[in-house]
């Protein structure tokens, strides 16, 4: 699994032009799913997200988690994260999870990620034309992958 996490003071997602969900302060997540991944993956991810400490404590250092601040999550599926675009100009997607796959296994992170974080988790549309709008905290932008499992 792969994710994009930012830092934001808020962000929401609308779709044709109509407003979808959003958050105040907190994070936006991008996540993808791979073809090849278990619950193992979501389960990494769902702890790793909301103990992330990338805002900032009273001496201005990053030292705080979305948790720790009571702030807000808000994930939106993003295949194109396994984009390879190594050979010509059109990216491919073949390491992406199956759309069905994707789809259970992005329903399954959310549940595990409003479990695990105890804080608000709105979320995109999976599948759908979004418009994704954000205003980045710092800029504060972190990638994570999910280790491999042997």
């Amino acid at each position: 699994m792969r994710a994009v996490v930012q830092r934001v003071l808020h962000a929401g997602v609308s779709i044709g032009g109509a407003p979808f969900s959003g958050i105040e302060k907190g994070l936006l997540v991008l996540a993808a799913v791979a073809r090849h991944d278990t619950s193992g993956d979501l389960s990494w991810m769902s702890r790793k997200i909301p103990n992330l400490r990338i805002f900032e404590d009273g001496e201005g250092k990053m030292n705080l988690s979305v948790r720790d601040i009571g702030g807000e999550i808000l994930v939106v599926s993003q295949f194109t994260l396994y984009a390879d675009a190594s050979r010509g100009n059109r990216p491919g997607f073949s390491e992406s999870a199956p759309s069905d796959m994707a789809s259970q296994m992005f329903d399954r992170f959310v549940d595990m990620l409003r479990h695990e974080s105890g804080l608000p988790v709105e979320t995109g549309s999976f599948g759908a034309d979004m418009q994704v709008s954000l205003l980045n905290d710092g800029p504060v932008t972190i990638i994570l992958e999910s280790p491999k499992q042997p």
